[in-house]
């Protein structure tokens, strides 16, 4: 079936969602790939949206954006933060890629005239993405959404079996990760879901060959040793995955376990020596930090962190690479608006303001930017953040009063955010949007390449001229206005193909709007320098540090 020498290890979940399977794929390819490897890694998705670019935040958590433009599950951020690596759309896909395509393949006629079926049609067309992700890599490590038992995982479960039946035991290997649950009356750590979680991927025929067990404390030897026997698994392979104040600690305390060992043996992969000392050393700067500032965090969708997953793990790569802990104070936007900026802002170090869609909360968005700006407390602006600092410095400074976006107000007569009818997008392909077009279909999306200013924070941060930045947003700034500004002190620093990406302002210690969305690119080993230069700027305005 494949001819390359790529191995394949398979990661599903048991009981229950939200274990951690995306941290565990995240770190188990992290230690193999300081061992040596080229690793990759693929997210299987069972729901039947296409992506979830049109979900709200609440029903998946953040879209993240890939650098070809894929909107894809926010696990594909967590492979990139820990793995240190750029993935496009061929390593997250969905039940409903998988139809659409075997549907568009059966209209063509490709199938000649077959009926068209779960299998083979349908494994096939996954077997085949899995392969295609496994290219040019040493190791794929893939991750199914979902809980073992679930309706909508059944295809992928089968196209796995059929994987291991097909390439053979040294070439798969089949991880299960299952919660430990701890019953307080009881005083007692139950195996048995963990049991039956096992005996439904058998009886759909897939063994696995190792445990991660998810538990609050440390499991006793004992309970393992049961789990290994009755689940007919080895001892050395059954791993605990307990609560770790850091993610980014799961990779050295799978270290600690050996859970390379097992691994190696299944795949026959040699003898595996991973250095994680930078690592562990980033590690130890998180846990223990030597200087903390605080930082306002002002958004909408605080409900829900997991929303902004990418920028509050980005705001951490920034401490840890400063040693210093970035203490967020989540401030929610609507209250601003009721209130004075001053009352939320007023002992912060810095202020954030991040992206987001729609009107609500707008307004306290752009007193809190007010804020920072007369206050000369160092400020990043993201997306709408951007955009929002634009619309304010054009009405409290150019006195432009009825300065808006066409976002919120359709036929304002300042629009200083507007929707452009055409632009060429990453792959140098001309897009048309209009105000009808599908929301999902008129992002500006991916990595585009910005020109920044000579002189500029923007240059300063990244040491470079040109940089490269993901997007995820329908409206630009108005270049119409720029002149204007530019009289007045606001400065275009970034452009990419005369559209604005970067705004700064004069007699600010440091103030930076940037279109896109620097948090994306942001990992442990490699903070983003955007993200970075903004965290020690916060950091020098401290008294004490």
């Amino acid at each position: 079936m494949s001819n390359n020498q790529t191995k394949y290890i398979f990661i599903t979940g048991g009981v229950l969602s939200s274990l951690g399977k995306g941290i565990t794929a995240a770190s188990i390819g992290t230690l193999l790939k300081h061992s040596g490897f080229r690793v990759g890694v693929l997210k299987l998705d069972p729901y039947i949206n296409v992506d979830p670019g049109t979900m709200s935040p609440l029903e998946h958590g953040e879209v993240f954006v890939t650098k070809d433009g894929a909107e894809t599950d926010l696990d594909l951020g967590h492979y990139e933060r820990f793995l240190d690596n750029s993935l496009t759309r061929n390593n997250n896909f969905t039940t409903g890629q998988i139809y659409k395509s075997v549907i568009e393949n059966e209209r063509k006629g490709k199938y000649l005239g077959k009926t068209i079926q779960i299998v083979p049609h349908i494994t096939n067309e996954i077997k085949e993405r899995i392969i295609l992700a496994g290219e040019k890599k040493d190791i794929l490590i893939i991750e199914l959404g979902g809980t073992t038992g679930d309706m909508e995982g059944m295809p992928f479960l089968e196209a796995i079996r059929q994987m291991k039946h097909e390439l053979g035991k040294n070439f798969v290997m089949n991880i299960h990760v299952t919660l430990l649950p701890y019953i307080r009356t009881a005083d007692e750590l139950k195996t048995k879901p963990t049991q039956h979680s096992v005996q439904e991927l058998r009886r759909i025929g897939i063994t696995p060959q190792m445990l991660i067990l998810r538990a609050e404390e440390r499991i006793p030897k004992e309970i393992k040793k049961k789990i290994a026997f009755t689940c007919d698994i080895d001892e050395e392979s059954v791993i605990e995955a307990i609560d770790a104040s850091t993610i980014y600690q799961v990779p050295l305390n799978f270290k600690v376990q050996e859970i390379l060992t097992p691994i190696a043996k299944q795949l026959d992969l040699g003898q595996l020596k991973p250095n994680m000392r930078e690592w562990a050393e980033l590690v130890k700067k998180i846990l223990e930090p030597k200087r903390k500032t605080t930082i306002a965090f002002v958004g909408k969708y605080l409900d829900l962190k997991e929303s902004y997953k990418s920028l509050t793990e980005a705001l951490i790569h920034a401490g840890a690479n400063l040693d210093a802990k970035v203490d967020i104070r989540w401030i929610d936007s609507e209250k601003i608006e009721n209130n004075t900026a001053k009352q939320y802002l007023i002992d912060c170090d810095g202020v954030l303001v991040a992206g987001g869609f729609g009107e609500r909360g707008v307004e306290g968005k752009i007193k809190a930017i007010k804020y920072a700006r007369e206050n000369k407390i160092p400020f990043l602006g993201i997306c709408l953040g951007m955009q929002l600092a634009i619309i304010e410095y054009a009405r409290d400074v150019l006195e432009i009063k009825d300065a808006n976006s066409v976002e919120f107000d359709k036929s304002t007569k300042e629009p200083l955010i507007f929707l452009i009818d055409e632009f060429i997008d990453a792959s140098g392909t001309k897009q048309i949007r209009t105000a009808t077009s599908p929301l999902g279909g008129t992002m500006r999306l991916g990595e585009y390449e910005c020109n920044t200013k000579k002189g500029s924070k923007l240059q300063e941060a990244y040491s470079a001229s040109t940089i490269f930045e993901r997007h995820r947003h329908r409206y630009e700034a108005n270049p119409k206005y720029r002149e204007q500004l530019e009289l007045h002190g606001m400065s275009v620093t970034g452009e990419s193909n005369g559209l604005i990406e970067a705004v700064e302002i004069d007699n600010h210690p440091w103030f930076l709007g940037v279109q896109f969305h620097p948090e994306f690119t942001s990992r442990l080993q490699n903070p983003n320098p955007s993200i970075l230069a903004f965290v020690k700027k916060s950091l020098d305005g401290k008294i004490n540090s």
